[in-house]
């Protein structure tokens, strides 16, 4: 099953920050997506390192995939460098939260 990496990006638009309201590629959770042929590597993270949501989301990402994945193994890897920070958000985002 043929799969790139702006696919996979746009399919991880659905994937929302519940506190937030916020796709996790808007915010700027997303740090890598590589489409391999064995796996989907998922490399992000959260917008604090106790984030109560850890699981919530890193599942809504693996959720969010199974369906394209194919035989692939799904794997998120969050992690916590380089820290998040709200200068990563898209303007639609920084938008929505009233930042600009």
């Amino acid at each position: 099953m043929e799969l790139r990496e702006e696919e996979v990006r746009e399919i991880l638009r659905q994937v929302y920050d519940p506190e937030l309201g916020i796709n996790i590629v808007d915010l700027g959770l997303v740090y890598e997506i590589r489409v391999e042929p064995e796996r989907l590597y998922i490399r992000m993270t959260l917008t604090t390192p106790g984030c109560p949501m850890h699981d919530t989301i890193a599942g809504g990402v693996r959720r969010a995939l199974m369906f394209h994945a194919g035989n692939r193994e799904i794997e998120v890897d969050v992690v916590w460098e380089p820290r998040w920070s709200p200068d990563f958000m898209s303007r639609e985002a920084k938008e929505q939260l009233g930042i600009i």
